[in-house]
């Protein structure tokens, strides 16, 4: 991956021949270049070595044979002519990138990093601190990056794996060294629920809430464990706590609308999923919990939910799941001929998506 990256960053600034340089070297100098042009390394690499030779003072020769190395992707016999090349001219960029860029691909990350600095290659500086553990520093190279070119694969990848690297390291900290506050307990009882141990994620919620009653988000994970048992009344519970704590978040609202709608009260549904479709409009599984919960006693609030759904899902398991439900209000409403066409889309997004049909 790194070394498909670096042969695609490959930048070499033109140089000519030092005013010092013997005619020789000068000779050997554009015999090389000359070669290149003709894609012959071989005999581009023997000449920039013969240049070397005859004087080793010259930075460009230097360059130029590590840099042919580079080309032929040989990036063990290019760190010795690059790291002599940089040393000859310390202010050389080209120099500086092409071996940061080998020592990188050799694995040498942390020796890659100080000359990656230099040059400013944010991308690559990124991937040289994640392998060399540096995970926050990484991250806010790769940000940098990516605010540049963000539709890149590589820079993306490198990306979520330092935020997954930093995340774990920030993780185990937190876990080893505060294991008994709220937050530790918590982290571990998201642990817990990711592995679907249930009562033990409860039993550590509930002691990080009885620490810190008032911590933002405890409630509402609580509430998350209770719903995965479906033990609805508990969710709503811990959901309606939360929604008291934070009366602007509208994940919990729409929970809380939901444990509603699961205990069968309608009214006081809606009234929590609307509030959560005004605080964070267009969420599609907000406005079909809506739909649901409207359907039998507000069915112009449940068709205009349900129509969204479908506006903003096209051709997923959800959308099909708002037309069927369109077509039992029109079914009740008595019209037939929408109803009828709502269980075709129905029917063709069910095919689509290879699920066997009701």
């Amino acid at each position: 991956m790194i070394r498909a990256l670096l042969c695609v960053c490959l930048l070499l600034q033109q140089q000519s021949a030092e005013p010092s340089a013997s005619s020789d070297v000068s000779t050997l100098l554009q015999t090389g270049v000359d070669a290149e042009n003709r894609h012959d390394l071989d005999k581009a690499i023997a000449a920039f070595r013969k240049a070397t030779d005859l004087d080793p003072s010259s930075g460009v020769a230097f360059l130029r044979l590590g840099d042919a190395y580079m080309r032929k992707r040989d990036y063990a016999a290019a760190i010795p002519p690059l790291k002599r090349a940089a040393e000859l001219n310390p202010d050389s960029l080209a120099a500086h990138q092409l071996l940061g860029y080998a020592l990188l691909a050799e694995g040498y990350a942390s020796r890659a990093i100080p000359h990656l600095k230099i040059i400013q290659d944010y991308g690559a500086l990124g991937i040289a601190q994640l392998q060399a553990d540096q995970p926050a520093e990484a991250m806010a190279n790769l940000q940098v990056a990516l605010g540049k070119t963000p539709d890149d694969p590589d820079l993306l990848f490198y990306a979520s794996r330092a935020a997954a690297e930093f995340s774990r390291q920030s993780s185990e900290k937190l876990l080893n060294a505060f294991p008994n506050t709220a937050r530790g307990l918590q982290l571990r009882g998201r642990n817990d629920y990711a592995l679907k141990m249930y009562p033990q994620a409860e039993r550590e919620y509930e002691r990080a809430i009885a620490l810190r009653p008032d911590l933002p988000g405890l409630r509402l994970e609580l509430g998350l464990i209770y719903a995965a048992e479906s033990e609805w009344e508990k969710a709503e519970a811990q959901f309606s706590g939360e929604a008291k704590l934070q009366p602007g978040n509208a994940e919990a609202a729409y929970r809380l609308g939901d444990a509603l709608l699961q205990r069968g009260k309608m009214s006081e549904a809606i009234v929590q999923l609307q509030r959560s479709d005004s605080l964070r409009p267009d969420m599609p599984e907000t406005l079909y919990a809506l739909g649901r919960a409207a359907a039998s006693n507000e069915p112009a609030v449940a068709e205009h939910a349900l129509v969204r759904v479908a506006e903003l899902e096209k051709d997923t398991p959800l959308a099909a799941q708002a037309y069927l439900a369109l077509a039992g209000i029109h079914r009740r409403q008595g019209n037939t001929d929408q109803a009828s066409r709502e269980m075709r889309e129905y029917r063709r997004i069910q095919a689509l998506i290879g699920r066997p049909q009701s």
